[in-house]
């Protein structure tokens, strides 16, 4: 009984928050056993990680870019 209790105040929180079950089910399985405060960091740090690659890629574009001007192919 306690089970089913669970899921319909589960069903009607998503519903009040207005997230999809597929998404609350996703997130629960990606951050279900961390803390509020670990969820935030590995946010941080994906976006963080993001930021990075960006950085990488156009650094990355600038030095082929450079190359080509070297090599007189523009």
């Amino acid at each position: 009984m306690a089970a089913s209790k669970e899921k319909s105040d589960v069903g009607e929180v998503i519903r009040r928050l207005g997230v999809n079950k597929i998404t609350y089910y996703r997130w629960r399985q990606e951050y279900g056993g961390m803390k509020v405060e670990q969820a935030k960091r590995l946010i941080d740090l994906e976006k963080e990680n993001a930021r990075l690659k960006r950085l990488l890629a156009d650094a990355e574009l600038d030095k082929a870019m450079l190359k080509e001007a070297a090599e007189g192919n523009w």
